[in-house]
């Protein structure tokens, strides 16, 4: 298995969010802390989806979890 790194672990997040889900890109985008758009835009935007994001977040971990089920290995304590 290759190594893990937090931005490995955000780009499959964002990869996730993008190709399996119907979440609004700029949803996903405000819960990784990434700036959507121009200048212009992010000074008209002032939203940071917090109300949505719960969402987000619990689809991903449901997304993970099942991931992790799926090949966990239990070792003698």
């Amino acid at each position: 298995m290759g190594q893990v790194t937090v931005h490995g672990f955000r780009s499959g997040f964002r990869d996730w969010a993008g190709n399996e889900t119907n979440f609004l890109r700029e949803v996903a985008e405000a819960a990784l802390a990434h700036l959507v758009g121009d200048a212009a835009e992010q000074a008209y935007r002032r939203g940071d989806a917090l109300e949505k994001r719960p969402v987000l977040m619990n689809g991903w971990a449901a997304h993970c979890q099942l991931k992790a089920n799926s090949n966990v290995i239990r070792l003698k304590g």
